[in-house]
């Protein structure tokens, strides 16, 4: 197998252990007409961080919503395949159940209740919960704890903190809900550097220390590979390239395509070459 072929064989995520979420080859269309997944299938083994990369438009948004079942808001269906999570069917359950069974979603843009301040928009992560307040408030001080920058914040309006603050505020905020799997959505997005290491160092703390699995859709590449175990490429609604992170990481293709790097250097895009695909899907 050559290193633009890098891929499992067998069921998606088989050698990474027991899966915790399975997505089985679905597609997505939007408006009975518009078809954006085609043939996804990835897996998250419990207690892992899988990275789902690629470009602006390839996926990678469209396969969080399909699993968090969030698509139909926005007028899209999940039409083929099936997602299972914990070994069950899921794709049928509304976005309120999967909450409840610990799936929870961050979605992309920092989302807060720009009105209420931060202790009350972290709260709002608890809405589900009916383990006793005692329980509620172990875990908003667990997420003072990983966040003490927003304890520093917490009565501060939402609305008026910085872009790293609002991105900690909807990551604790998914953590009050005592998940155990979080879809996280393009964390890096208009965040500098240091503020987007920061955020990954805790995503790494989350799952090494309490056993919180990810999904990442992440467009750094760079980083992303750097902290999660796994990573699934997508290009154009497929999954073209999939393998352990440190084997993407060092994969000549994905350097020049998605690094900007060859072992000439760096390169226009213009001048690079298709690589070829191991097709994945049916």
């Amino acid at each position: 197998m050559t290193n633009a072929e890098t891929t499992i064989e067998g069921e998606a995520g088989a050698d990474l252990g027991a899966a915790l979420l399975t997505v089985n080859n679905i597609e997505v269309i939007y408006d009975h007409v518009i078809l954006v997944l085609k043939g996804v299938s990835l897996s998250v083994p419990e207690g892992g961080i899988v990275a789902l990369l690629g470009a602006n438009g390839a996926g990678k948004t469209t396969t969080l919503k399909a699993i968090s079942n969030l698509l139909h808001a926005e007028r899209g269906e999940v039409t083929k395949g099936s997602i299972e999570y914990m070994g069950g069917r899921v794709d049928k359950l509304s976005p309120n159940e999967l909450v409840r069974r610990g799936v929870i979603q961050v979605m992309e843009g920092r989302h807060c209740f720009e009105h209420l301040s931060v202790e009350d928009n972290l709260m709002t992560g608890a809405y589900t919960r009916g383990d006793g307040r005692a329980n509620v408030a172990l875990s908003l001080e667990k997420v003072y704890h990983y966040f003490p920058r927003l304890k520093e914040r917490r009565t501060a309006q939402a609305g008026y903190t910085s872009g790293g603050e609002q991105q900690m505020t909807a990551l604790g905020r998914a953590l009050m809900a005592d998940p155990k799997m979080i879809l996280l959505d393009e964390p890096s997005m208009g965040l500098a550097p240091q503020l987007v290491e920061e955020i990954f160092e805790i995503v790494r703390d989350l799952n090494q220390k309490e056993g919180v699995s990810f999904l990442l859709a992440e467009q750094n590449t760079m980083i992303a590979l750097r902290f999660a175990d796994y990573g699934y490429i997508l290009e154009n609604g497929r999954v073209v390239m999939d393998g352990d992170a440190e084997n993407l990481r060092e994969n000549e293709d994905v350097k020049e395509f998605y690094l900007g790097l060859s072992s000439g250097g760096r390169r226009s895009f213009r001048d690079v070459k298709h690589y070829r695909r191991r097709k994945r899907w049916l």
